[in-house]
C-alpha cells in the first residue's frame, strides 16, 4: 500500500533535473501569480499609517496654538497700554485743569516701563504730532555680538528641510491677508487708524504683516485725566518670538513623528514578516501539492508557534496527510474492487464460452446455473461496493447527534424478532446496571451508520451460529467509553486472522456455506464506521468457542440532541 505522503510526485525524485524544477515553478505561478508586494502587507502598512495619519493631522493644530498665543499677546498688550496711559495721565500732569502732558515726567515713565516690557512705545499729542518714541530714548543701547555657526553640511541641510516643511505647513494654513507695515519717517497720528481712535477716547488694536512674514501688533490707548483726552499712547510688538516658538514646536513634533513613523514601519514589516511570509509559504506549498510537484511532507512546519499561524500549519499538514491517506485508500479500494470483480467475470466468461459447446440439456442447465450465480455474486459485490463508497461521504456530510445505544439495540432486536423470529438464533440483550440510567448510554454520532454497524455484527454472528444457538449482545459503560459486545456460538476465528478479518473483501466463512455468498465488506464497513465516530472495534475468541466483537465508543454525557 502506498504511504501517506505519496499523494503526488515526490520532490526529491532522482530523475528530476533543473529544467523540470523550472517547469514545476512555472506551473505553480499559474496557480498563484507572484507579487512584488503582498496585499496583506500593504493592508497592514495602510492600517498602521492611517492611524499615524491622525497623529500627523495634529500638527495642523499648532496653527491654532499660534493664534491663541497672538490673542494672548494682544490682551496683555492692551492691559499694558491701559496701565501706562493711566499712569501718564496721573503722573505727567500737575492738576486736573491742566490740558497738556509734561514731556519730562512722561519720558521718565516710558523709559522705566519700556526697560521692563521691551515694547516699543510712542506718545502722540492731541494735535496728532509724535512727542516721544522709545527708540529715540536711551533705554538699552548695549550691543551684544554672537558668533554665528557655520551654515553648511548637515546643519544647512536640516535647516533647509525644516524651512521647506514649515513653508508647506504654512501654505496649508489659511492665513488672513493683513496690511503690510511700513515705517513713516515723520510720523503723525493720521498714519495709524488705531491712534486716531485712541484720540477719540477708545482703545484700539491693529495687526499688520512685516516683510519677513512675521506679524506686528499695535495697541493704542487714550491718555486721559478725568475723561479729558491728553494724548494717545501707541505700543507695538512683533510676533517673531511666537513664530520661533511655533517653529520649534513643529520641529519637535516632526522629530517625534519621524521616530514614530520609523517604528511603525519597522513593526509593520516585522508583523508582515511573521504573519504574511509564513502564510505565503504555506499557500505556495499547497499550490505545489495541487500542481503535483511536492508531497505533503514538504509543507513548512510552524507547529512550534503558539498562534493561529501554527494552528494553520498543523491543520494544513494534517489535512494533507488525511487526503493522502484517503487517496491511498481509494487507490487500494479500486485495486481490491478490480481484483474481486475479475473472479466472477472470469467464471462468467468461461461459462458463456462453454455454453455454445454444451451438447446435453443437463450441461446447459448447469452452465446457466453458474451464470446466474455469477451474476448474483456480481450484483451483491456492486451493491456492497456502492454502499462502502458512499459511507465516507455520508459520515463527513451528515450532522452528528446524541444517540441512545440502549434504545437503538432494543429496536434492532425487536426488528429481528418480528421479521425473522424462529428462523434465526435467539438474540439476547444484556444491559449492565448503572447509577444514572438517564444519560448512561448516549454517544455522539450518526444513528443510521451506527445501526448499520450493529446490524452487520449481528448478521455476522447469526451466520456463524446454529439455528438453535444464542447470539448474545451486551451493553455496558466504563468511565469514558461505552462498550457493545456481540458474541456468537460458531467455530471462532483463526488466531492469526483476528486483524485480517477487517480488511476489505476478506472472508472467513464456514465450509458448508456457498462460495461468493458474502462480499467480505461487512466487517470492513464496521471498522470504518467505528473509527469515524472516534471509536474502535476489536475481535477475539471466546474461551468456550465462538467469536466476540467489542465496539468501543466515547460516552457523551451532554444534554439534548443537537447537531454538531
Amino acid at each position: 500500500m502506498a504511504s501517506d505522503t505519496d499523494i503526488v510526485k515526490a520532490d526529491g525524485t532522482d530523475g528530476k533535473n533543473k529544467q523540470g524544477a523550472d517547469a514545476d515553478e512555472a506551473e505553480v505561478r499559474l496557480l498563484r501569480p507572484k507579487r512584488r508586494v503582498s496585499p496583506l502587507t500593504f493592508r497592514i502598512l495602510a492600517i498602521n499609517l492611517i492611524a499615524l495619519g491622525f497623529l500627523a493631522g495634529g500638527i495642523l493644530y499648532i496653527d491654532q496654538y499660534q493664534e491663541t498665543m497672538i490673542h494672548s499677546r494682544i490682551e496683555a498688550l492692551v492691559k499694558d497700554a491701559e496701565v501706562m496711559a493711566s499712569t501718564l495721565g496721573e503722573a505727567a500732569t500737575v492738576d486736573a485743569d491742566q490740558a497738556e502732558l509734561r514731556l519730562k515726567p512722561a519720558e521718565q515713565i516710558i523709559t522705566r516701563v519700556v526697560g521692563v516690557t521691551k515694547n516699543r512705545t510712542r506718545l502722540f499729542g492731541v494735535d496728532g504730532k509724535l512727542w516721544l518714541d522709545s527708540r529715540d530714548l536711551a533705554v538699552d543701547q548695549s550691543v551684544i555680538i554672537d558668533s554665528l555657526p557655520a551654515h553648511e553640511g548637515w546643519s544647512r541641510f536640516r535647516d533647509g528641510f525644516v524651512n521647506k516643511i514649515s513653508g508647506i505647513l504654512d501654505s496649508l494654513h489659511h492665513q488672513e491677508k493683513l496690511e503690510l507695515y511700513h515705517e513713516v519717517r515723520q510720523q503723525v497720528a493720521s498714519d495709524y487708524p488705531e491712534v486716531m481712535a485712541a484720540l477719540e477716547g477708545e482703545t484700539s488694536t491693529r495687526i499688520r504683516r512685516l516683510s519677513d512674514g512675521a506679524d506686528i501688533i499695535t495697541v493704542a490707548a487714550p491718555v486721559q485725566r478725568f475723561r479729558r483726552v491728553l494724548g494717545a499712547l501707541l505700543l507695538s510688538v512683533d510676533t517673531r518670538d511666537i513664530r520661533q516658538a511655533v517653529q520649534q514646536t513643529r520641529i519637535t513634533f516632526l522629530r517625534f513623528f519621524g521616530i514614530v513613523l520609523l517604528v511603525t514601519l519597522l513593526l509593520s514589516f516585522f508583523l508582515a514578516r511573521t504573519i504574511v511570509r509564513p502564510i505565503l509559504r504555506l499557500a505556495r506549498s499547497a499550490d505545489r501539492i495541487s500542481a503535483g510537484t511536492h508531497t505533503g511532507a514538504d509543507i513548512p512546519d510552524y507547529s512550534a508557534r503558539n498562534d493561529e499561524v501554527g494552528d494553520l500549519s498543523r491543520s494544513l499538514k494534517e489535512m494533507t496527510l488525511a487526503l493522502a491517506r484517503q487517496i491511498d485508500a481509494v487507490a487500494a479500494f479500486a485495486a481490491d474492487v478490480s481484483h474481486e470483480l475479475k473472479n466472477p467475470l472470469t467464471s462468467l466468461r468461461s461459462a458463456v464460452e462453454t455454453l455454445s459447446l454444451a451438447q446435453t440439456p443437463e450441461a446447459k442447465a448447469k452452465l446457466l446455473a453458474i451464470i446466474a450465480d455469477d451474476v448474483g455474486r456480481l450484483d451483491r459485490l456492486i451493491t456492497d461496493i456502492s454502499n462502502a463508497s458512499r459511507l465516507d461521504a455520508e459520515i463527513s456530510r451528515s450532522p452528528m447527534t446524541e444517540v441512545n445505544l440502549k434504545n437503538l439495540l432494543e429496536t434492532l432486536i425487536d426488528l429481528y424478532d418480528s421479521s425473522q423470529g424462529g428462523k434465526i438464533p435467539a438474540l439476547q440483550l444484556d444491559i449492565a446496571a448503572v447509577r444514572k440510567p438517564d444519560r448512561a448510554f448516549y454517544v455522539r454520532g450518526l444513528e443510521g451508520q451506527l445501526g448499520q454497524l450493529f446490524r452487520n455484527l449481528i448478521d455476522n454472528a447469526i451466520s456463524f451460529s446454529q439455528k438453535e444457538g444464542v447470539v448474545r449482545i451486551a451493553l455496558r459503560q466504563t468511565r469514558e467509553m461505552i462498550e457493545v459486545t456481540v458474541e456468537d456460538s460458531g467455530p471462532g476465528i483463526p488466531e492469526d486472522k483476528l486483524e485480517d478479518i477487517f480488511d476489505r473483501f476478506y472472508s472467513e466463512r464456514p465450509r458448508a456455506e456457498a462460495f461468493g455468498k458474502h462480499s467480505g465488506l461487512g466487517l470492513s464497513i464496521c471498522k470504518q464506521i467505528a473509527e469515524a465516530h472516534g471509536g474502535a472495534i476489536i475481535a477475539e475468541n471466546r474461551k468456550r468457542g465462538g467469536a466476540r466483537f467489542i465496539v468501543q465508543l466515547r460516552h457523551s454525557p451532554g444534554g439534548a440532541e443537537t447537531a454538531s
